[in-house]
This record gives C-alpha cells, sequence and structure tokens, in this order.
C-alpha cells in the first residue's frame, strides 16, 4: 500500500524546524498590491482618456493583465488569513484584490479554502481535480473530443488557460452558492456581480474598441498567467484517497524575480502544508522538506512541467496513470512512473 499521510503529519515534523513567528500574518505584502493597483488605475486611465492608435494599447494591455495576476495571487494569499487577520479587513482587501478577476471573497473561501484544500485531489470532493475515464466516459461530447488526436486536443486545452480561471470561477458560483445560508447568499451575489458590473459599465463608458484593451485583453492574459500555475499544481499528479500533498501537489521553479512579484506561488507543495503561513517563508519550508523527504518531494521548472501537460492527457484510469481512451495509451503520474524527461505510454492489455 502506497505510503500516504496527511498535510498535518507532515506539518507537525516541520514546524518544529520554522522559526518563531512564521504564522504571524505580514501586512507588508499590502505594499506589493499597492503597486499593482497602481499600476491598473494608470493603466485604465491612460487607454480611456487618450486617443492613441490601438496598437500603443497593446503593451498596456499585457501590463494590465500582468497586474491582474499579481493582484489575484495576492488575493490568495490574503484569504488564507496571512496578510491580515481581521476577517471584514480580510475579506474587503481579498475582494479588492480578486476585483479583476471577478470572483467574490467568501466563494472564494469556500470553494478553494475549504473545498479544495481540504480534499485535494480527491475525484469526488476535490472541485479542481480532473476526472476519471468512469466518470467521463458517461458523456458523448467526451467521446467526440477524445477521438481527436492528442497535439490537437492539447493545442485546444492550452488556449483554453486564457479563459479557464474566469470559467471556472462562474460554475463553482453556480455550484456552491446554494451551500451557503440564506442570509448569507445575497452578500455572495453582490461579492460576484458588482465587479462585472463595474466592468460591464466601463464598456458602455469608454466604448467597446477601448473596453477590448483595458479590460479584455488583460483578463485573457491573466488567466493565462493565473493557470500556468494552477495548470501545473496539481494535473500531473495522481488522484488519492488521503490528502497527503507530497503525493498530489507540485512545486514549479521560475525565475527569482518572478516568484517576487507573484508572492511565491509556485511553492505549491509547501503552500498545501501551511496554508495558513505567509509564503514569504516558504522557501524555508521547502529547505526541510527537501531534507526530510527529498524522494517523495515533487519539483520541475515552470516550462518542463507546462510540457509535460501538452504531451500527456487529463483523463485518470486508475487514479495513478493518465489515459488516453481513443488508443489506449497510459501515462505514468508523478511517483507513479511519469519521467518529464521522457514522456512515453504503455499500450492497455485490454
Amino acid at each position: 500500500m502506497e505510503d500516504l499521510h496527511s498535510y498535518g503529519w507532515y506539518a507537525k515534523r516541520v514546524a518544529k524546524y520554522m522559526p518563531k513567528g512564521v504564522f504571524k500574518p505580514v501586512p507588508k505584502r499590502l505594499w506589493g498590491g499597492l503597486a499593482y493597483l497602481s499600476i491598473i488605475i494608470s493603466g485604465l486611465l491612460i487607454i480611456s482618456l487618450t486617443e492613441w492608435h490601438p496598437l500603443f494599447f497593446l503593451p498596456i494591455s499585457f501590463i494590465l493583465g500582468a497586474s491582474f495576476a499579481g493582484m489575484g495571487f495576492l488575493g490568495h494569499e490574503i484569504l488564507h488569513g496571512t496578510v491580515v487577520k481581521k476577517p471584514w479587513l480580510r475579506d474587503l482587501l481579498g475582494a479588492i484584490a480578486f476585483w479583476p478577476l471577478s470572483t467574490g471573497p467568501k466563494l472564494w473561501r469556500k470553494w478553494h479554502n475549504l473545498n479544495h484544500h481540504i480534499h485535494t485531489q480527491h475525484e469526488d470532493n476535490d472541485p479542481d481535480a480532473w476526472p476519471s475515464l468512469e466518470r467521463l466516459s458517461q458523456s458523448k461530447m467526451f467521446h467526440w473530443i477524445y477521438k481527436l488526436p492528442l497535439f490537437v486536443r492539447a493545442f485546444f486545452a492550452f488556449a483554453s488557460l486564457a479563459v479557464q480561471f474566469t470559467a471556472h470561477s462562474l460554475k463553482m458560483f453556480c455550484a456552491y452558492i446554494k451551500d451557503f445560508k440564506p442570509k448569507q447568499q445575497p452578500k455572495v451575489w453582490i461579492q460576484m456581480a458588482l465587479p462585472w458590473a463595474s466592468w460591464i459599465g466601463l464598456l458602455f463608458l469608454i466604448g467597446w474598441e477601448k473596453w477590448l484593451f483595458a479590460f479584455f485583453i488583460p483578463l485573457l492574459v491573466a488567466n493565462l498567467v493565473v493557470m500556468g500555475y494552477i495548470s501545473t499544481n496539481h494535473r500531473l499528479n495522481p488522484l488519492v484517497p488521503v490528502n497527503d500533498p507530497l503525493a498530489n501537489s507540485l512545486t514549479v521553479t521560475v525565475p527569482k524575480w518572478v516568484d517576487y512579484i507573484h508572492f511565491n506561488f509556485s511553492h505549491h507543495t509547501e503552500h498545501h502544508l501551511f496554508p495558513g503561513m505567509s509564503s514569504k517563508h516558504y522557501p524555508l519550508v521547502k529547505y526541510y522538506i527537501k531534507q526530510l523527504w527529498p524522494e517523495k518531494y515533487h519539483e520541475m521548472a515552470m516550462s518542463k512541467a507546462l510540457i509535460a501537460l501538452w504531451k500527456t492527457p487529463r483523463v485518470y484510469f486508475d487514479n495513478r496513470e493518465l489515459i488516453d481512451p481513443s488508443h489506449g495509451h497510459l501515462y505514468g503520474s508523478l511517483g507513479h512512473g511519469l519521467n518529464p524527461e521522457n514522456i512515453d505510454y504503455k499500450k492497455m492489455n485490454n
């Protein structure tokens, strides 16, 4: 039987090596948010108030999109309570940080903090886990899609990263709104509707052409940046019956300056061990994990992880393997035969 342990089991053993104060909130992280907010406001004003040729707006759109994503990474940290502790201030700042991505703080904490973190890579209970062949085989569209060659599916899957976070957020709203108490539901509705209302209002204020550069293109860029991380967090890992972050999570490596502007979001295994710890301390957590369990820890360059995603299908066969149903090709997952340096498959016996 596979040697799996809960995140609490690991956390207990790593925590004793941590210096005092690592679980205290770090409000200085808000300076990064202020920088992003200043960039976003400046970019929106330039696009809205100037009459430049649209091509001059394009680089501003990319900067806005990168800032939208940066705000989302900070919002993720804020809503885990690692920046400020007061619930009303946490939710207010989280709402502001997630405003560009139009995701409300109450929905995010329900979907991400509770369901995803508690049930990571559980086929039935993790809202972010990819499904198994058994579940998907009931869909007629599934059979049609998987008749396409793998590289065609991979192309469209990667193209869809530009909308996946937004689409999944709306899906999670529909999935969880009824789980909130009746008195809480209006707040969840308002937190979802207000950002969208503001962005649609901006459309009527500045017109279609400028709106494309002020919001639509930046939203696509932000989705790509955010989903570049999210798509590698768990999708190469197996489904597991025990929430073991060393088995079900992947840490990717990026240049240090990227880690700096993205609040160490790349340290995903570390985050699942200590979601209540500021990501400022995750490099230290990584050091001790690699000292204690080097053979179980999964880490690779972001570029290599994305290439591995491109070359493997996204359907689980037996929780540990990925399957291309149209050809009966089985690919390993991390810890179960997947070699990012040489991705290969085996044929099913039947």
